[in-house]
């Protein structure tokens, strides 16, 4: 029997991700930032990762997988074996969990990430990777 997971819910907003990133000397600093939202995340049951949840289109390890808030707003639940990855998940609850599924839907991660200066700082195969799932959260959203 598979355990429900916890679905991500922000302790932030997006702007005071964007204030936090900016209060920020180097990108040493920022990534560790990230890396510490990843730490925050909800623990995903290893009984969930599987080929169903998994994220295509990533070099790390990913598992997504749709749900709601207790209120009926769109949210997820996910993980990866990358800490960076783990973090730009975060960035993605904050964007995403919480809202209503067609607002959802709508958001624009790149200019989010733009925002943050991380279009500028990730590498090419972390940059598909989030591409990839982005694409994903925007189908589980559109289908909510």
């Amino acid at each position: 029997m598979s355990t429900a997971p916890t679905m991500i819910a922000p302790e932030l907003s997006f702007d005071e991700l964007v204030e936090n990133f900016g209060l920020m000397d180097d990108w040493d600093d920022r990534y560790r930032y990230l890396i510490d939202l990843g730490r925050k995340l909800p623990a995903f049951p290893d009984d969930l990762k599987v080929d169903a949840h998994k994220v295509r289109g990533c070099m790390s390890q990913v598992w997504l997988m749709p749900g709601r808030t207790t209120a009926g707003t769109f949210a997820f639940a996910a993980d990866s074996d990358a800490h960076i990855v783990k973090g730009l998940i975060a960035v993605l609850g904050i964007l995403y969990s919480g809202k209503p599924a067609a607002e959802a839907a709508q958001i624009d991660a790149e200019a989010a990430f733009g925002a943050l200066g991380l279009d500028q700082h990730l590498s090419p195969s972390r940059r598909n990777g989030l591409v990839a799932m982005v694409g994903k959260l925007k189908q589980y959203a559109a289908a909510a």
